[in-house]
């Protein structure tokens, strides 16, 4: 796979265009439905497609080519299938991982559509939502839209604090790097429950620091998730390609 002559590219535009391909009338692409280990057991939905194309992300290649990967499946069909798991499972939460579900607005509706059947068939399971946060950075009154559901936790997923960083890692243009920390200020705002998480391995110290700082300043909720990188040898390749070093 070489992705280079892609990179930089506009995110927002990117955004628009994958959501043509993975949104059709309410239904949203995606190529598994599984359980996973994380916050003590989980049912997965992995969708498909991304406004990023993140250096070390383990689901790359569909998010760069979406038209060839998954299949679209209702709100109604991807809730049921994960609150089927869960009670197979004995979990007591629910998540939607591998892209990023809030490309604009098709994909908020299907969101929300999932999220409100979760909340009439079980209340007592939470859902989490993994994001970049771009799109909930740009736009404000998304944030709104999602801080009604009680059982939605929000991980925004940061890259980076500064422009070089963050075009090298996303294969975005530096010069949107604030949005997703934008998006923290928008939840917040809103009332959502969140939190940021972050790549331990591209977070120097001095990174953490402005993180804190902004965390600060903005009178955000302080407590950072850092996630450690899984080293595959295709993430170590599209490290090399961006100019990454390798942890």
């Amino acid at each position: 796979m070489n992705n280079n002559f892609l990179i930089p590219f506009d995110p927002l535009k990117r955004a628009q265009e994958v959501e043509r391909l993975v949104a059709d009338q309410g239904k949203r692409k995606y190529y598994r439905f599984r359980p996973a280990p994380f916050y003590g057991g989980l049912a997965t939905a992995d969708a498909v497609g991304c406004c990023f194309l993140c250096a070390y992300c383990w689901n790359l290649d569909r998010n760069l080519y979406p038209k060839r990967a998954g299949n679209f499946y209702s709100a109604d069909k991807v809730a049921k299938t994960l609150l089927d798991l869960a009670w197979r499972k004995n979990f007591r939460q629910i998540r939607i991982s591998g892209a990023e579900p809030i490309l604009g607005q098709d994909t908020l509706r299907h969101l929300i559509d999932i999220l409100n059947i979760i909340k009439k068939e079980a209340r007592s399971i939470r859902f989490i939502l993994e994001t970049n946060g771009f799109i909930l950075g740009f736009e404000k009154d998304m944030a709104k839209d999602l801080a009604r559901f009680e059982n939605l936790l929000i991980r925004v997923s940061l890259k980076a604090v500064e422009p070089e960083k963050f075009e090298k890692i996303t294969g975005a243009e530096g010069r949107f790097y604030l949005y997703p920390l934008q998006a923290l200020i928008n939840l917040h705002q809103a009332r959502a429950r969140f939190w940021p998480a972050i790549m331990s391995e591209f977070f120097a110290a001095e990174d953490k620091e402005k993180l804190k700082d902004f965390l600060k300043q903005n009178r955000l909720p302080l407590a950072i998730e850092e996630e450690e990188l899984l080293l595959y040898p295709f993430i170590a390749e599209n490290l090399r390609r961006r100019g990454l070093e390798i942890p």
